[in-house]
């Protein structure tokens, strides 16, 4: 179809297209209904007996007027054609999505595109509307762009707990170490791990040993913040970056979970299972070097918890706690 049509020609092509599967509509320049083919008529409810002569904008109050508006000006104002994909707007008329094997879309998905229409002199004095129908090519592309997101959540989220999982967080933790060593940032790495987790296994049972291992995740994602990384790192292990946090924020941070978990009971029929963390952290250095450095001094202040009796805190002190290896 030319960008530019006589409006000799809408008549003839008007009734060539009526059965076509494409909205069209034709308005002058005071936006009242010239044409309407039997696409609008059947998924309008409005007869073409009464759309003809009528003001488009009365006809269809819920259009989106404004926007609506600005695009039939920019059509006469440049005698060029505009248009719209449902990507920028899903719709202009909310018409119901009517095949089948869109039945899941709530309305039907619209490409729409205004072209100008010329009178004997040239002057634009009419304007098309095409609707065509996408509903199906947008459910697709809306259903693999879910499905994208879905498998990238799925590659970077520990199954069990929903944090992230090791290789996520690895990452995470690279570029968070890098940030804070160009910037001049201070962000505080947590460890800690369940103690006496095997204990908790071969007393209660390895489901009962994974619903501990559930509730401590998800006390630790209710207690960081947005900003904040936290990690399944092993099996009972989780590791916590705490952005923009300097020690003495980790502190209140370890020992506000450490008690939290400490009071938490878990019920498993007649069962009530209790137990506790223990905790290490480093502050990040300009000295640290690498991440997996820093990953060590909050593991070895985490074993200096465990190895001072379990159940508490400790940061990693150079002078009393030495790195392994």
């Amino acid at each position: 179809m030319s960008e530019q049509i006589s409006v000799n020609d809408v008549h003839w092509m008007m009734g060539a297209l009526q059965g076509i599967d494409v909205g069209l509509i034709v308005v002058d320049t005071d936006y009242r209904v010239v044409a309407w083919n039997d696409f609008m008529e059947n998924h309008s409810d409005i007869r073409v007996s009464n759309a003809v002569g009528s003001n488009l904008f009365e006809l269809s109050p819920e259009l989106p007027s404004e926007w609506l508006l600005r695009q039939l000006q920019a059509v006469v104002a440049l005698n060029l054609p505009v248009y719209s994909t449902w990507q920028q707007r899903p719709y202009l008329f909310r018409f119901k999505s009517y095949r089948p094997i869109t039945g899941q879309a709530a309305h039907m998905y619209q490409n729409i595109t205004f072209l100008p229409l010329l009178s004997t002199t040239g002057e634009v004095d009419k304007i098309c509307i095409s609707i065509y129908d996408v509903t199906q090519a947008a459910v697709n592309e809306q259903n693999m762009t879910a499905l994208n997101k879905e498998l990238m959540k799925i590659s970077r989220t520990d199954r069990m707990t929903g944090l992230f999982n090791r290789g996520h967080w690895e990452e995470m933790a690279q570029r968070e170490f890098k940030r804070c060593l160009r910037y001049g940032h201070i962000s505080t790495l947590v460890m800690f791990d369940i103690d006496h987790f095997k204990g908790i296994n071969d007393n209660y049972g390895h489901q009962i040993g994974d619903e501990v291992i559930k509730a401590t995740a998800a006390l630790t994602q209710r207690l960081i913040r947005e900003s904040d990384m936290a990690g399944r790192y092993g099996g009972e292990e989780y590791a916590v970056i705490l952005c923009d946090t300097d020690q003495d924020g980790a502190e209140q941070f370890c020992e506000r979970i450490r008690r939290e978990v400490e009071a938490l009971s878990l019920q498993f029929d007649d069962q009530s299972v209790s137990f506790t963390i223990s905790l290490g952290y480093a502050q990040i250095q300009s000295s640290t070097g690498a991440l997996e450095t820093w990953i060590k001094q909050a593991d070895a202040a985490l074993y200096h918890s465990k190895a001072n009796g379990r159940n508490c805190t400790h940061r990693y002190d150079p002078e009393t706690i030495s790195l392994p290896g």
